[in-house]
C-alpha cells in the first residue's frame, strides 16, 4: 500500500529538523516547500499538522509554522507517561492476549530482526509500531488503547531518532523478545516491567537522545 504523500513529507521534514537543517524557531514556508516536494500546498499543510501533533512544529495563526523542540523536562515527562501506559497495556495484555495476536507479535519481531541485520531503521520502526499497537489492542481496554496510541504518535519522531543511536536497535530487539516471552507465560508483572523499561528514557539513554537533538535545541 502506498503511504499518503503528507506522511512521507512529514517524515522528510522530521529528518531535516533532527539533522539541524531547520533549527529551533525557524519558520517553514508552505510555498517553497510545495515547490521543493513538487506538490500542492495541501499535503504540506497536512504534514505540518502531523508534526505539530508531535510537538516539532508550532502552528501560529496568520504567522505560519515554526520549528519547536520540546525541552528536556517536557520530553522526560512525556516518556514517563508513555512508559506507564505501556506497562498497564502489557499487564492487561498478559491476561487477555489471543493466540493469533501472539503469532502477529512473533511475525513483527521476525521482520524487526531482519531490519536489525540490515540496519534498516525505517523498517524496524514500522514493525516496532505494529508490535506496540498489537499490545495496546490486546489490553482489551479501548480507552487505554486510544490514549496509548495518541501519545505513541506524539513521541514517534523521538522514538525513531532513538533507533539511530548506536546499538539501540539490537537492544530494542532483545527487549521485544523478552516482552513476548512474558506475554506467553501470562506473567503480568514481567510484561509490565519489561515494557516500562523498554520505553522509559532515563540515565545514559536520555543523555544520548538529548545529544542527538543538540543541533536543534541550542
Amino acid at each position: 500500500m502506498t503511504r499518503p504523500r503528507a506522511e512521507n513529507i512529514a517524515e522528510e521534514l522530521e529528518e531535516l529538523i533532527f539533522n539541524g537543517t531547520y533549527s529551533n524557531g525557524d519558520r517553514l514556508d508552505e510555498i517553497s516547500l510545495s515547490e521543493q516536494f513538487g506538490v500542492s500546498r495541501t499535503p504540506i499543510r497536512e504534514a505540518f499538522h502531523r508534526l505539530a501533533l508531535s510537538g516539532l512544529l508550532e502552528l501560529i495563526p496568520r504567522r505560519g509554522a515554526f520549528v519547536r523542540q520540546p525541552g528536556p523536562v517536557e520530553l522526560v515527562e512525556m516518556f514517563e507517561v508513555m512508559a506507564e501506559l505501556e506497562a498497564v497495556c502489557g499487564r492487561l495484555a498478559a491476561r487477555r492476549i489471543s493466540a493469533q495476536a501472539l503469532e502477529n507479535l512473533r511475525e513483527a519481531n521476525t521482520k524487526c530482526r531482519i531490519a536489525v541485520d540490515t540496519n534498516d531503521v525505517d523498517t524496524y520502526y514500522a514493525e516496532n509500531e505494529k508490535f506496540h499497537k498489537i499490545i495496546y489492542k490486546q489490553s482489551g481496554n479501548s480507552f487505554l488503547e486510544q490514549e496509548a496510541s495518541k501519545l505513541h504518535k506524539r513521541l514517534k519522531p523521538f522514538r525513531r531518532q532513538q533507533l539511530r543511536l548506536r546499538g539501540r536497535m539490537e537492544q530494542s530487539m532483545a527487549e521485544h523478545e523478552a516482552i513476548v516471552e512474558a506475554l506467553i507465560l501470562d506473567d503480568t508483572e514481567k510484561a509490565a516491567n519489561t515494557l516500562r523499561g523498554h520505553v522509559a528514557v532515563q540515565g545514559d539513554r536520555f543523555h544520548d537522545l538529548m545529544a542527538s537533538l543538540k543541533n536543534t535545541t541550542e
